[in-house]
């Protein structure tokens, strides 16, 4: 329910803001005494261009698989961050109760969650993070490595750096793409109202009334181009990129455990220092993670 809830507030905020720029300008413009006649009739041709213009450079310029991150993304604009509190205190739960195993039975016992977590009793403890493919990978694939005598922190914290590097850049393709797009919307609004303006220069024997109005509906072009680049393209990009950054914290939280793991810590002590790297929005007092440490059963160490 507590996700739904942010999910519904986020995309409230993105329907919100876009109308009240829309207001704001369109409501502007009239209280001057602009008419709206010239815009509404030029409004859908010009639209056509920059819009079908922008959709054939962005196919050009992006790949398959940044385009598919592309459209994700924007649902992922709209729905906010994944990861909410309860899910980063499940996560040092469940790290700490790998640690636990590995301490108290060796790492051999480990060998049977981490080659398959569907049936782990310890990864089934925790909610929906043994859900996530990527971190469940990243969790079973570091702890194997310890299982290979690969357990210097340093060489250990070398490869988690480089591969998270990787995975972020990964994950940011189709914000970056989405920001290049909307970075094209200023000049596909003057490519569109320099065909105005070539039209009207067509008709330069017409009244001065008509040709203010092919004047005036070849200006819409570039303060459509404007305004979707600045008040809608640009800033949904940011927001994706944003929320990108903030799931990326739970990474952080996982390479500063398992790093602790290895540098002898304590089980505790890890969760300790993996709690410091959380979010502070999201981030559970020592208290409420000591009590929910202290009431994971025994019976999912067996």
């Amino acid at each position: 329910m507590v996700n739904y809830e942010k999910t519904r507030v986020s995309w409230m905020l993105i329907i919100v803001g876009i109308l009240v720029t829309m207001g704001m300008v369109f409501g502007g413009y009239v209280i001057a005494g602009g008419a709206m006649e010239p815009i509404l009739h030029a409004l859908p041709l010009e639209g056509m261009m920059i819009g079908g213009a922008g959709i054939g450079s962005f196919l050009v310029g992006n790949g398959g698989s940044v385009l598919k991150k592309a459209g994700k993304g924007l649902g992922h604009a709209f729905k906010g961050a994944k990861w909410k509190a309860d899910d980063y205190k499940d996560l040092i739960c469940l790290l700490f109760m790998i640690s636990k195993l590995i301490k108290t039975k060796g790492v051999i016992a480990l060998e049977a969650h981490i080659e398959n977590p569907e049936e782990s009793k310890i990864f089934n403890h925790v909610g929906r993070v043994k859900d996530d493919h990527h971190i469940v990978d990243f969790i079973c694939d570091y702890f194997r490595m310890t299982t290979m005598n690969f357990d210097d922190p340093h060489q250990m914290e070398d490869v988690m750096l480089k591969d998270l590097e990787k995975h972020h850049h990964e994950e940011s393709e189709g914000a970056h793409a989405l920001a290049i797009l909307g970075e094209a919307f200023p000049a596909l609004g003057i490519v569109a109202a320099v065909l105005g303006i070539v039209k009207t220069m067509g008709s330069i024997d017409q009244p001065v009334e008509i040709l203010g109005a092919m004047i005036g509906g070849a200006l819409v072009g570039t303060f459509l181009g404007i305004l979707i680049s600045y008040t809608i393209a640009s800033p949904l990009a940011g927001r994706l990129q944003q929320i990108i950054d903030e799931e990326g914290h739970v990474y952080d939280v996982l390479k500063d455990f398992i790093i602790a793991h290895l540098h002898g810590s304590a089980p505790q002590i890890a969760a300790e220092i993996a709690r410091k790297s959380v979010p502070g929005e999201f981030q559970p007092s020592f208290y409420d993670l000591d009590e929910l440490l202290q009431e994971i059963p025994n019976d999912v160490f067996s």
